[in-house]
């Protein structure tokens, strides 16, 4: 019987997706977000609900703060219909988009949808959902390996997601009294459709990350699902304020 419930943001596809499975797998009830794709949302539920796992699935575009008062409140009566709790435990911001763009060529438009979506709404989104959450519970960001070393053309991401990493120590700061730890976690090149899928499909590339990366490869989506799945159904509440890389020892 499910005992923890988890939210995970842009959980239809890549990363998102794969975690919402691995969560599944440990018995814990998951609710995923999706932007657009509401099939692609539908068959992860449908998978985990196949597989014995209890699963909803919800609209919403972090990016844009003005959904997140209707956001919560469909969340909540998803928690209750679901599964008559009126709480969840685990919330992973997960949802997020990149740009490959040089600062000489990047858009103000453009480096504000970074920090829309990579900052701001993560900030937002989980002060809008902290009465829902378990004192006790857990908080992920998700960030990004860019954060520690550089790549050219991904300065307006890494900056949004290092400010994401900042502020991971401040939640983690002013929720400790409630007991809810959180950290972050920076995955390497990982074989997604991100950025176009440019590590998945672009053999060189995938071959000169692997070459500068200790084990030998680049990551695949189940390296970090299973990664963040092991973490929050784990007994890891002692963790808190940390950035946790996982990108099998890249660039050392």
């Amino acid at each position: 019987m499910t005992d923890k419930i988890a939210l995970v943001t842009g959980g239809s596809r890549g990363l998102g997706e794969n975690t919402a499975l691995h969560l599944a797998e440990k018995g814990v009830g998951v609710v995923v977000t999706y932007l657009n794709n509401a099939e692609a949302a539908a068959a992860v539920v449908n998978q985990i609900k196949s597989n014995g796992g209890s699963a909803a699935a919800i609209q919403l575009d972090v990016g844009k703060t003005t959904q997140f008062t209707s956001f919560a409140a469909s969340f909540s009566d998803t928690l209750n219909k679901e599964w008559q709790r009126s709480s969840f435990d685990f919330l992973v911001n997960n949802a997020g988009t990149g740009i490959h763009s040089p600062i000489a060529e990047t858009s103000e438009q453009q480096f504000d949808a970074m920090f829309n979506v990579h900052t701001k709404g993560v900030f937002f989104l989980t002060q809008k959902l902290l009465p829902l959450l378990e004192d006790g519970g857990k908080i992920l960001n998700i960030s990004s390996g860019l954060t520690r070393f550089s790549i050219e053309g991904y300065a307006a991401y890494a900056a949004a997601k290092a400010a994401t990493e900042i502020l991971t120590r401040y939640m983690a700061l002013e929720l400790g009294p409630r007991g809810i730890a959180v950290n972050s976690i920076a995955p390497g090149a990982i074989e997604t459709d991100f950025g176009g899928g440019a590590v998945r499909d672009n053999k060189d590339l995938n071959e000169y990350l692997a070459s500068n990366t200790a084990m030998g490869r680049v990551g695949l989506p189940k390296d970090i699902g299973g990664m963040i799945a092991s973490y929050l159904a784990g007994d890891n509440q002692w963790i808190t304020a940390q950035r946790i890389e996982a990108s099998g020892g890249y660039s050392l």
